[in-house]
């Protein structure tokens, strides 16, 4: 093989190497958050799924942007209601919901009333503060300022079978086949080296045979 081919080949194995260590980075810790909430959404259903008392939220509305864009992945961390501030975010049940739709809105006001905590919310984007106030028990918990931007979009995209497919099954393929195929053409490589090794010591043997005939002759 020619040098200008080796280095083609070695920049083409570095380039597919980036490509599915880049894959991986970016898919499975998606992926393995998916499956965590699926499977904590099972066993806890009365229960926000967590991880270690932070939970990922997928954003929906956009009554948070500019600061919070709607297809966003958020963090929230659990939290006692009486460490909530006023001008904090928090995550929570929404009380004009359906008992599991959760909202992300800023804390306008905090008061209390028969031995409860109440909280007065509005979204950044809206004009007018949340028609009612949210009770200590419906607390989720507190943004963490940690944002993915989309990646709220891509995790819901690879929930359906389509993004499964295209997310994880195809990459899967794709790095299997190319593992494969590299596998082949360096067994391919090595079996070139090997025969024309043998065929070089034939040749070597071949010789000495014919010298060692000659000075037999001779």
């Amino acid at each position: 093989m020619s040098q200008s081919k080796q280095e083609k080949s070695t920049v083409n194995h570095k380039v597919l190497t980036a490509v599915g260590v880049l894959l991986c980075v970016i898919l499975i810790p998606i992926l393995v958050v998916n499956i965590t909430l699926i499977v904590k959404s099972y066993t806890n259903k009365d229960e926000v799924p967590k991880i270690g008392g932070y939970a990922p939220l997928i954003v929906l509305t956009g009554s948070m942007e500019p600061n919070i864009m709607s297809g966003d992945l958020i963090i929230v961390k659990q939290i006692d209601g009486n460490d909530v501030k006023k001008d904090d975010v928090i995550a929570f049940f929404d009380p004009d919901g359906n008992g599991t739709s959760i909202l992300t809105h800023r804390v306008n006001e905090i008061y209390e009333e028969d031995g409860t905590l109440y909280f007065k919310t509005q979204g950044d984007a809206n004009n007018a503060e949340d028609r009612k106030p949210v009770s200590e028990d419906k607390l989720v918990g507190i943004y963490t300022d940690v944002r993915i931007a989309g990646a709220g979009s891509v995790a819901m995209f690879m929930q359906t079978t389509a993004g499964l497919v295209i997310c994880v099954v195809v990459p899967l393929v794709l790095l299997v086949a190319w593992d494969l195929l590299r596998r082949k053409k360096y067994e391919k490589k090595n079996q070139q080296d090997t025969d024309a090794l043998l065929a070089e010591l034939e040749a070597l043997k071949a010789a000495k045979e014919a010298e060692q005939k000659d000075e037999d002759l001779q």
